[in-house]
């Protein structure tokens, strides 16, 4: 972050004359390390090529894990990894032992090369064939977007994001595509990529992920269709076609990544609140999603529905069954981040002029690293901007990280306390 700030601060960052401001830069780099996608200047205007390229850097260096891509290079230099550095990338990629790391690493490099280079080619054709761009300048469209997308950023080379493609299925489809890939995370990819045709062989991490990829798309789909049907600000100017499709773009992007085909501004107030619901969640662990993770509120919602039946063990899907170890960090992450959303959207509802779904909007974007926004972030002051970057890099990092990063160390009692109950409800 410090790093891309300082990139960006140079004057051939910038498209205009001068420098940006150092909040402008420091903000910038924060989202796009972050994978978020906020912005407080149009980032197709006021950056430069040389500063639209810091940014799709710091977007990849992001979404792949600062220390997984430093563990990476120094495996490809030294071709050996040390055992504190392997551990380190184990706990990065979430990958169960040490001896796998050097595979997984070398398979998520993989994984990522060939996602984003067939999202970009066919971007790239599309830009240079449907909108007549030149292809130097298609190609870099292609790639900006395609990274961005995978890594679930939201940044867009149109000062409107992706708007004025809202009916165009060869640009939309392909970046929720990946969007949707992104979001799965590394270790259910690699997984799917053995496994593919043996869904019973899945692991349950990979099970309880995709199942709840699909079912929230396809719930965000029927949310956003039945509450902007008719809004004449956004799905209601369109055909059918171009409700559908909209409508489901609009549904993917909530699950962290950032960009939008309407106007997020002129969306019904119920749609927001809906909306900060998909973010919070976010998509899948170990990737490029933020959010406090499906899995975080799938184990959540097994643990009620084993409590309403009366039952002893937390099970899921009917197959296995959940420790309390994961039950509690479930809790801790979910709570942890309410708490994360709440302080600052009271911060900011007592001291901007703002409205509540307005602050509430840009604050769960910021946590869930989502980077959609209602038009507010660039107007917030600087320490309310300041704040956002925070919230930025305590989403990207994770509310469990900082919470064992603050413990420092697990310890064992030798003893048990007397149990006794509190009434509950």
């Amino acid at each position: 972050m410090l790093l891309g700030t300082a990139l960006l601060l140079l004057p051939a960052a910038r498209s205009g004359p001068g420098s940006a401001s150092p909040l402008e830069a420091l903000f910038t780099a924060t989202s796009a390390v972050c994978v978020t996608g906020l912005a407080v200047v149009d980032t197709a205007g006021y950056w430069s090529g040389f500063g639209q390229a810091v940014i799709l850097v710091l977007i990849q260096v992001g979404g792949f894990g600062i220390m997984t891509l430093a563990s990476l290079l120094g495996l490809l230099v030294s071709r050996r990894i040390g055992v504190r550095s392997r551990v380190t990338a184990a706990a990065e990629t979430r990958t169960p032992g040490l001896g796998d790391v050097r595979a997984v690493l070398v398979g998520v490099a993989a994984l990522s090369l060939v996602v984003e280079s067939v999202t970009a080619a066919l971007l790239t054709a599309r830009f240079a064939l449907g909108y007549g761009e030149p292809l130097p300048r298609a190609l870099w469209l292609g790639v900006f977007h395609a990274v961005s997308a995978f890594n679930n950023a939201g940044f867009a080379l149109y000062s409107d994001s992706l708007v004025g493609f809202v009916t165009d299925p060869w640009i939309c489809l392909p970046v929720a595509a990946a969007v949707i890939v992104g979001a799965l995370g590394f270790p259910v990819l690699l997984e799917l990529r053995r496994e593919l045709r043996r869904p019973r062989a899945w692991s349950l991490h990979t099970q309880v992920t995709v199942v709840g990829t699909a079912v929230l798309v396809v719930s965000g789909t029927a949310f956003m269709l039945v509450t902007e049907w008719s809004n004449p600000g956004t799905l209601g100017p369109l055909g059918v076609p171009g409700k559908l499709l909209a409508g489901f773009f609009q549904g993917v992007m909530p699950r962290t990544a950032g960009f939008n085909s309407v106007d997020v501004a002129a969306m019904n107030t119920g749609t927001w609140l809906g909306t900060d619901v998909l973010m919070f969640i976010g998509g899948g662990s170990a990737g490029t999603a933020g959010g406090i993770k499906i899995t975080t509120f799938a184990v959540l919602l097994f643990a009620i529905v084993s409590e309403v039946r009366g039952d002893d063990d937390t099970t899921a899907l009917g197959r296995r069954r959940l420790p309390v170890g994961a039950q509690r960090q479930a809790l801790s992450v979910a709570l942890l981040g309410v708490a994360a959303v709440a302080l600052p959207a009271v911060v900011f509802a007592l001291t901007t002029p703002f409205t509540l779904d307005q602050i509430l909007y840009e604050v769960v974007s910021a946590f869930a690293t989502v980077g959609l926004s209602t038009g507010i972030t660039a107007q917030l002051s600087a320490p309310h901007q300041l704040a956002l970057v925070v919230l930025m890099f305590v989403g990207r990092t994770g509310t469990i990280t900082l919470a064992s990063a603050l413990a420092l160390r697990s310890r064992k009692r030798l003893y048990r306390l007397p149990e006794e109950r509190t009434v509950i409800g």
